[in-house]
C-alpha cells in the first residue's frame, strides 16, 4: 500500500478553509496592509531604482515587474508539476517559459537572479522529492549512480543545468548593461566591507545577517537607510552583540541538520525547502560575492520571507501536534498575525510620503546621519529652511566629512546673505571630496557674490572639468562674465548650457536679454524664436521676446506673445506693465491705461510702471481738454 504524504492541513486543522476561501482571505489581508499607500509618493532612492531604473525605466516600475515576473516564472514550474502529476511529461516548454520570465526579472532587478535559483530548489524538492543527504552522501563516496538519489529524475539534471544558463546568460548581460563593473561605493554605505581586518568584516557580516533575522521575525524597528553610523561596527569579541551572531548560527545549524539527518523525508524536504527559500534569495545581499551598498534594506528580505512563513507554519504544525489546548496556540497565531498585519500597514503608510518616512526613521537611527540630511533636504524643499539648517547642522555634526550636507547647507546660508560660512562649508566639502562638482559650481557662485571674480570663475571650471556636462555651471558662467562686461564669452557659456540642456529656459533668457540690451535686435530676435521652437510653452521667453519685438515696431506680434504670456501666467506685474508700454508707443491709449492700472495693484512699487502712467494720465487729460475745446 502506497504511503501517503503527510498534510499539513491535518496538523493545523484549526486553520482548513475551502480553496477558494482562503484565497480570498489573503487577498483581503494583502490589500488591507497596503491599501493605504496606494497613492503615495516615489520616494528617497524610488527615483533612482525604479523611475531611472536603465533596464526597466522604459515603464518605470522595476519592483513591480520584478515581483510580477517573478509570480510568472514560478507558476509556469507549478503549470509543469501539474501537468507531471496528471501523468504527462516534464514540459519543457513551460521551464522555458520559467527561464525567459525569471530572465526578465533579473533584469529589472538584481534580486531577479534568485528566482532561477528558487525554482531549482522548488523542482528538486518538491516535484523531485530529492534526498539532499543521500545526495552528498553519494557524492562524497564518488557513487555515480544518481539514478535512486533522485538526481537524474525525470530530467532534474537538464531542467537545472536550463535554469542556470539562462541565469548565468541574463547574469552576463545585466553586467554589460551597467557597463562591464560594479558600481561605486563608499565607506559610510557599508562601513564592515571597507574594514581592514578580514575578522572584522567577517564578524559584522554575520552581525547584519542576524539583524535581517531578526528584522524577519520582529519587524519593529525599520528604518529607510541604516548605513552612516546606524550600526556601529563590532570591534571585539567582548562586544555584547556577539550573542546575536551565536543564536542565529544555532538555529540555523539546528535546522539544517534536521533538513539533513531526519529519518521523516517529509521533514527533511520541507525543512530544506524552507531553508533554500530563507537563504538563497538572501546571498545577493550577504557580501559573499560582490560588495553591496547598504547594511541593512527591507526589500531584500521580501523574498526570504517565503521561507520563513514555510517554516514558521511547520513549527506550528508540530506544535499543535503536541500541543493540548490547541485553542490557545490558534489566538497566538491569530494575535502574531494580527500584529504583524497592523505593522505593516503603519510601515505602508509610512512609506506614503518622504516627510513621514524620513521622520519616522529619527527614532530608530538617531545617528545616522543620512536620516537627519534626508529631513532636512526634505524641509527645505517645502521651503523650511530655518528647521532645515538645524538638521543640516546635526548630519554634519554627526559625520564631518558628509559632503553633500555640507553643500546643501551652505546652499542655504548662500541664499540667507551668510556667504562666508558658506564659503567655509563649501570649500571644506570640495578639500573633502575635490571632485565635487556641484560644491564646486556653489563655491563659484558665492565667491561670485563675494565679488571674488578669478576664484569664481576658477571653481566654475573645476566644475565642468569633473562634470564636462553641467548645463547649470555654464549658465552661472555667463552669469559671472556678464557681470564682468565679457559680452562674448557670456554668450559662449549661455549656449553652451543650451546646447547641453535644450530646455533650459533661464540661459536662452539671458541671452535675449543681453542681446536686447546691447542693441542687438535681429540676433535677439532669431535667439527667442529659436528658444521658443524647443520650449513653446515658457511664458518668461514669450515676454523676453514680445519686448524685443515691440523695440523692432513688430507690435501686432510683440502684442500677441504679450497675451499669451499674461495668459499663461497673469499676477505677473511687469508682463502688464510691459505691454502697456507696447499699447502706449503703439497709441492704443485705453489698453495701455488699463494694463498700466493691473501692474499697479499686482506690484504698486514696481520700478517705473508709476511713472509710465503718470506720464500716460497727464496726455489723457491734455487730449480731453483738446476735445473740450
Amino acid at each position: 500500500m502506497a504511503q501517503t504524504e503527510p498534510n499539513l492541513d491535518h496538523d493545523v486543522s484549526w486553520f482548513i478553509l475551502p480553496s477558494y476561501w482562503a484565497k480570498m482571505v489573503v487577498a483581503l489581508i494583502s490589500f488591507l496592509c497596503f491599501a493605504n499607500s496606494y497613492d503615495g509618493d516615489f520616494v528617497f532612492d524610488d527615483s533612482e531604482a525604479i523611475i531611472n531604473n536603465k533596464v526597466a525605466g522604459i515603464v518605470g516600475r522595476a519592483d513591480l515587474l520584478c515581483a510580477l515576473f517573478f509570480l510568472l516564472s514560478f507558476l509556469g514550474y507549478c503549470k509543469a508539476f501539474r501537468e507531471n502529476k496528471e501523468g504527462h511529461n516534464f514540459s519543457i516548454f513551460w521551464v522555458l517559459v520559467s527561464v525567459i520570465l525569471g530572465a526578465i526579472a533579473m533584469l529589472c532587478k538584481e534580486q531577479g537572479i534568485t528566482i532561477l535559483g528558487l525554482n531549482a530548489v522548488f523542482d528538486a524538492l518538491v516535484i523531485n522529492k530529492l534526498n539532499v543527504l543521500e545526495l552528498i552522501q553519494r557524492l562524497l563516496h564518488k557513487d555515480k549512480s544518481f539514478e535512486n538519489a533522485g538526481l537524474l529524475k525525470k530530467g532534474l539534471l537538464f531542467r537545472i543545468t536550463l535554469l542556470m544558463s539562462g541565469g548565468a546568460s541574463i547574469l552576463y548581460i545585466r553586467w554589460r548593461i551597467m557597463g562591464t563593473g560594479p558600481p561605486a561605493f563608499t565607506e559610510v554605505d557599508n562601513p564592515a566591507s571597507f574594514a581592514d581586518s578580514l575578522f572584522v568584516r567577517a564578524i559584522n557580516y554575520n552581525y547584519y545577517y542576524s539583524l535581517n533575522a531578526w528584522l524577519l521575525l520582529c519587524p519593529w524597528w525599520l528604518c529607510f537607510d541604516w548605513s552612516m553610523g546606524c550600526i556601529p561596527l563590532i570591534k571585539s569579541v567582548s562586544d555584547w552583540r556577539i550573542i546575536a551572531l551565536a543564536a542565529l548560527w544555532f538555529c540555523l545549524i539546528g535546522l539544517i541538520c534536521q533538513a539533513l539527518c531526519s529519518e521523516d523525508g517529509h521533514k527533511r524536504r520541507i525543512l530544506t525547502l524552507g531553508l533554500g527559500f530563507l537563504i538563497i534569495p538572501f546571498l545577493p545581499a550577504s557580501n559573499l560575492f560582490f560588495r553591496v551598498g547598504f547594511v541593512i534594506a527591507e526589500r531584500v528580505i521580501y523574498l526570504p520571507s517565503i521561507g520563513y512563513c514555510i517554516l514558521l507554519t511547520y513549527g506550528f504544525s508540530l506544535l499543535s501536534k503536541q500541543a493540548k489546548k490547541k485553542k490557545i496556540l490558534a489566538v497566538a497565531v491569530l494575535g502574531i498575525l494580527l500584529i504583524n498585519a497592523v505593522r505593516c500597514a503603519l510601515r505602508s503608510s509610512q512609506w506614503k510620503s518622504e516627510e513621514q518616512l524620513f521622520r519616522s526613521a529619527l527614532s530608530v537611527c538617531p545617528l545616522n546621519a543620512k536620516v537627519h540630511y534626508n529631513v532636512g533636504k526634505n524641509l527645505a524643499d517645502k521651503g523650511n529652511q530655518s528647521a532645515a539648517i538645524k538638521y543640516y547642522r546635526e548630519a554634519v555634526r554627526l559625520n564631518p566629512k558628509y559632503v553633500h550636507a555640507m553643500n546643501n547647507l551652505g546652499n542655504i546660508l548662500k541664499e540667507r546673505n551668510e556667504l562666508r560660512e558658506a564659503e567655509e562649508l563649501l570649500s571644506l566639502a570640495v578639500q573633502i571630496q575635490p571632485d565635487f562638482a556641484a560644491a564646486w559650481m556653489n563655491l563659484g557662485i558665492v565667491q561670485n557674490s563675494l565679488r571674488r571674480f578669478e576664484e569664481a570663475e576658477q571653481s566654475y571650471w573645476t566644475a565642468i572639468k569633473h562634470r564636462k556636462k553641467y548645463p547649470d555651471c555654464y549658465y552661472n558662467l555667463g552669469r559671472l562674465y556678464a557681470d564682468l562686461n565679457r559680452h562674448i564669452d557670456a554668450l559662449n557659456a549661455w549656449r553652451n548650457a543650451t546646447v547641453l540642456k535644450p530646455e533650459h529656459s533661464l540661459a536662452w533668457n539671458n541671452m535675449i536679454i543681453l542681446l536686447d540690451n546691447t542693441g542687438n535686435l535681429a540676433q535677439a530676435e532669431a535667439v527667442g524664436r529659436e528658444a521658443l521652437e524647443l520650449i513653446p510653452n515658457d511664458h518668461s521667453l514669450m515676454f523676453s521676446l514680445a519686448n524685443v519685438l515691440g523695440k523692432s515696431q513688430k507690435y501686432k506680434e510683440s502684442e500677441a506673445l504679450f497675451l499669451k504670456a499674461i495668459k499663461a501666467n497673469p499676477n505677473a506685474a511687469s508682463y502688464h506693465g510691459n505691454l502697456a508700454v507696447l499699447y502706449h508707443r503703439w497709441g492704443n491709449l485705453d489698453l495701455a491705461k488699463k494694463h498700466y492700472e493691473v501692474s499697479l495693484k499686482l506690484d504698486p512699487m514696481a520700478p517705473g510702471t508709476k511713472e509710465n502712467y503718470n506720464l500716460l494720465r497727464r496726455k489723457l487729460e491734455q487730449l480731453q481738454k483738446k476735445g473740450g475745446a
